[in-house]
């Protein structure tokens, strides 16, 4: 009666008394549901796509294969980067707070719980066109405590152009000393913007366990990189062929300089060790030995005569 006064003993029964004394009651259950309603998860309209700087519903001028292959290539490009988590506005798409708030019930302690990023691990083609298997590690806390969370293995998927959805089977939290606590999220995708690697949407997380509660709302993911790739390297391709055209010139015998290198080394003969480049024009050294072969040829015939 000291510690828990008549409101303690008129909500239970013995039994509940007897059993487990500090577990809450069903009216006390039903007074939490009152307070933390399930989350809502609002519909979207028509999602809004955003390249080149410009923005149109998707439903006016792409498919939903564009959608599933923007998507693709957006998480794609961030695979292994962390995106950063915010309460957004769903009007104007911009962040009013640095993460998003749970409500919940942490045992018997009333408390926040927030999410301020989440790292993608893994991005996965699925054996359907229209889904993507991702594994994401949410960054929760609650009450200056980070748990121990095991990875969400998410899918999104395209249904049409008017239905995005992230959605996940549930990961779990150590938050409590008993139990582990169950967190299942689903993400409503209404807004994609390729130029920046902004994701929009209307989310509803849930928690179940020893810690339960959750929340609704307006998010933004706010990706590191763009949808867009990188500007593909085509030098690679026109080096090697610059290079087996070396090479089949210097078998045939040319080289790349018109006239030869003056340190090239040269026998007695006069003979180069490389080969010479096949010109037309007669070089500096073959025009200053060409009166010294006339003088030794004719010097020789007339050795002969006599």
């Amino acid at each position: 009666m000291l510690l828990g006064g008549c409101e303690y003993f008129r909500t239970r029964t013995p039994k509940e008394f007897m059993t487990n004394p500090f577990e809450p009651s069903g009216v006390e259950y039903a007074k939490q549901g009152s307070v933390m309603r399930p989350a809502e998860l609002r519909n979207p309209g028509a999602v809004i796509v955003c390249r080149s700087h410009q923005c149109a519903p998707a439903k006016l001028t792409m498919s939903k294969e564009y959608v599933y292959n923007s998507l693709l290539h957006l998480f794609d490009n961030n695979n292994y980067q962390k995106a950063l988590i915010c309460q957004a506005d769903p009007a104007s798409h911009t962040c009013l707070e640095n993460y998003i708030t749970l409500p919940i019930m942490a045992g018997i302690t009333p408390t926040n719980a927030y999410i301020d990023h989440v790292k993608i691990t893994d991005v996965i083609i699925g054996k359907q066109a229209n889904k993507i298997n991702l594994i994401l590690n949410y960054n929760l806390t609650y009450g200056g405590q980070s748990p121990d969370c095991t990875p969400a293995q998410s899918i999104l998927f395209a249904k049409n152009v008017n239905h995005v959805l992230l959605e996940d089977a549930g990961y779990t939290c150590k938050m409590t000393a008993i139990g582990q606590t169950t967190v299942k999220t689903v993400f409503a995708i209404d807004y994609v913007d390729l130029d920046y690697g902004y994701i929009g949407g209307f989310y509803s997380i849930g928690l179940s366990g020893p810690a339960h509660g959750g929340g609704n709302g307006y998010m933004l993911l706010r990706l590191p990189k763009n949808a867009y790739p990188l500007a593909p390297n085509l030098k690679g391709a026109q080096k090697a062929t610059t290079t087996k055209t070396s090479a089949a010139q210097n078998a045939a015998g040319f080289t790349t300089n018109a006239v030869p290198s003056t340190s090239r080394k040269s026998t007695g003969t006069g003979v180069q060790i490389f080969p010479l480049s096949k010109t037309t024009a007669t070089s500096p050294e073959t025009a200053s030995s060409a009166p010294e072969e006339t003088v030794i040829t004719e010097t020789i015939q007339e050795t002969i005569s006599e």
